[in-house]
């Protein structure tokens, strides 16, 4: 049975009041974010491409962004079939509330490029690259969390040259996550987290 069938089944299901132990097991599952720490909250299937991570594409690098959108908004946008763009998480700024968009294993639409897309783990966080009032003691202590958590899953190397920013995506059209992005703090707190 396919995802999106067991899903439909599932929510049929709960919608008439009833879940199949079977059911709701599979969609518990479906429900638990990679990162432990995270709440999963779904991208549509719209705005990724299903894959096999990493033994279909090796993943390489941490890509960080900033979302120039609130939180809510750019879920809201990952939500949305029509803007064809996700990530695999968005931490908030006021707490470092993070959440899972897409699960890692698939392919998010972040970075701008298909081959940096196939091979990295993409991380939003909540401001706008000119207000570095956004980038609060919380959104790096959790963001390095996660990136630590990614990278030692992986195998990656915890270092600029593969945790890296939007802007440094080859081709990037972005400037995130911009020059007030504290890069030696935040690669000091993902070597101690």
């Amino acid at each position: 049975m396919d995802r999106r069938r067991l899903l439909r089944g599932a929510a049929a299901a709960a919608s008439a009041g009833v879940l199949l132990p079977a059911a709701r097991a599979q969609a518990a599952a479906l429900a638990d974010p990679d990162y432990p720490n995270a709440q999963w909250t779904p991208a549509t299937t719209a705005n990724y491409t299903a894959s096999s991570r990493p033994s279909e594409y090796p993943i390489d690098y941490v890509v960080i962004h900033v979302t120039q959108e609130t939180f809510t908004d750019t879920i809201g946008i990952f939500q949305n079939p029509a803007k064809q763009v996700s990530a695999h998480y968005v931490v908030r700024s006021a707490d470092g509330y993070v959440t899972q968009c897409v699960r890692e294993r698939n392919v998010a639409w972040h970075a701008g490029n298909w081959d940096y897309n196939t091979r990295s783990v993409g991380i939003e966080h909540e401001g706008w690259v000119d207000r570095p009032e956004y980038f609060t003691h919380a959104l790096y202590e959790q963001s390095a969390a996660l990136t630590a958590s990614v990278c030692d899953r992986y195998g990656i190397p915890k270092d600029r040259a593969h945790i890296i920013g939007h802007s440094e995506v080859p081709d990037a059209t972005h400037s995130d996550p911009g020059p007030l992005w504290d890069w030696s703090r935040y690669i000091r707190l993902v070597n101690f987290a």
